[in-house]
């Protein structure tokens, strides 16, 4: 039976390393499943864990997929203005924040733009930056009488305070907590004419994105179990006493929650109405420590081995692309095959070579490829141009697919 590695070399014979690959026969089987746990409710793909616009296109086509969740607004722009397909989707959530103020000038100022995307909003300032804009496209003369108005969204602070603020379990994202301040700040928005209440987020990063069964810590999994359930139960409360403030205020269009993780627990609460996921498209090692789900490996990345040094180990080229988040043994890459090699203590990942160490660096020889997982999603992609397609089930190369930055786009 041919192994994984053998197909993956087989369809990538003539590719020169490094080189990044999408295995898309786990991308589908990943897809698959996080639809599975979503309970009915539609995903928006959070487009920062893709970073392709033909992977992003791949993954709408499938059952159970609506809408993107953008991570910038100039990001949001381009994926409305489209190619030569049409524009990625009529349907883009800002998930954070900007103070772009050209980027908002020119939101108010393209009517098609404006009823397809929505942004992101915890702050009047956010309002004040976005009613400055639509002064600026009025005065420019972009925006005109009887341009729709500036759809936002109100992102909701969904950390676990079990003793007060001072206890906070989650990240420090929006000020917006209760129902009360929810409802002050609909107000605010549905007072300024040039805006409109479109949506509710609220995203519980603890649950969705922190593993709940860490390797060889035991005892800390059942009390990060036990938190995530208390917090879980405490946000699934308040959320739904958040919506329904703000709907005393303005209808809503829909109410985003879960992530990854967390799907299967958001998508029982009757507030929400769609979820967010993106990297279990991809399935990064970060997302291997959940005892709910199991994904497959999609996105890998082939490094050259260029150096055998001593016996036990095989030094390949380049491959120091950390995970952002806190500076921790779990932000490196991880040798994914052949399996059984790991880093040295000295070097770890390193920006021109990577040393590799184990039983299994005796069967390489220079020219060979090792093949590594990133330790999140899309961030791989601000390291290669091109996403390389393979599909699994048939051991076929299936062709290449551009990332943002292989469009000439980076946005962060």
């Amino acid at each position: 039976m041919t192994s994984l590695r053998e197909k993956y070399e087989a369809a990538t014979s003539e590719l020169q390393a490094p080189f990044a690959m999408v295995d898309l026969a786990a991308f589908r089987a990943n897809a698959a499943d996080l639809t599975r746990r979503a309970h009915g409710k539609p995903v928006r793909i959070a487009s920062k864990s893709v970073r392709s616009r033909a992977l992003l296109r791949t993954a709408l086509a499938l059952p159970g997929y609506e809408g993107v969740m953008a991570f910038t607004l100039p990001e949001a722009l381009w994926l409305a203005e489209g190619d030569s397909d049409g524009p990625l989707s009529d349907d883009i959530l800002v998930a954070y924040p900007t103070v772009d103020r050209d980027a908002l000038t020119r939101l108010a100022g393209d009517p098609g733009a404006a009823r397809t995307i929505t942004l992101m909003v915890d702050d009047t300032a956010h309002l004040d930056l976005i009613a400055a804009a639509v002064a600026d496209a009025t005065a420019s003369g972009s925006r005109g009488p009887g341009s729709p108005p500036v759809r936002v969204c109100l992102d909701i602070d969904t950390s676990w305070q079990p003793f007060g603020s001072r206890a906070r379990i989650g990240s420090y994202r929006s000020p917006v907590r209760t129902p009360a301040q929810a409802a002050a700040l609909a107000r605010a928005v549905v007072g300024r004419p040039d805006l409109e209440l479109d949506g509710i987020m609220a995203y519980e990063g603890q649950i969705a994105g922190v593993g709940d069964a860490p390797p060889g810590r035991p005892l800390y999994g059942r009390v990060l179990r036990a938190v995530q359930r208390r917090s879980a139960l405490e946000l699934a409360g308040r959320r739904a006493a958040v919506v329904r403030a703000v709907r005393a205020v303005a209808d809503l269009r829909f109410v985003n929650g879960g992530g990854t993780g967390s799907l299967h627990t958001t998508g029982r609460e009757k507030a929400v109405t769609e979820l967010a996921a993106g990297s279990g498209l991809y399935h990064p090692r970060l997302f291997d420590h959940y005892r709910s789900f199991r994904g497959r490996p999609a996105a890998l990345f082939a490094l050259p081995v260029v150096r055998r040094p001593a016996p036990g180990v095989a030094t390949a080229l380049g491959g120091g692309y950390p995970a952002s988040g806190p500076v921790d043994a779990h932000r490196p890459p991880t040798p994914h095959l052949p399996a059984g090699l790991s880093y040295t203590v000295n070097e770890g990942a390193g920006e021109v070579q990577t040393p590799l160490v184990g039983a299994a660096a005796n069967g390489l020889a220079v020219g060979d490829r090792v093949w590594m997982r990133h330790a999140k999603a899309g961030e791989l992609c601000e390291r290669f141009d091109t996403l390389h397609l393979v599909d699994s089930d048939t051991g076929e190369y299936v062709g290449a697919a551009p990332t943002y930055r292989g469009e000439g786009r980076t946005f962060l």
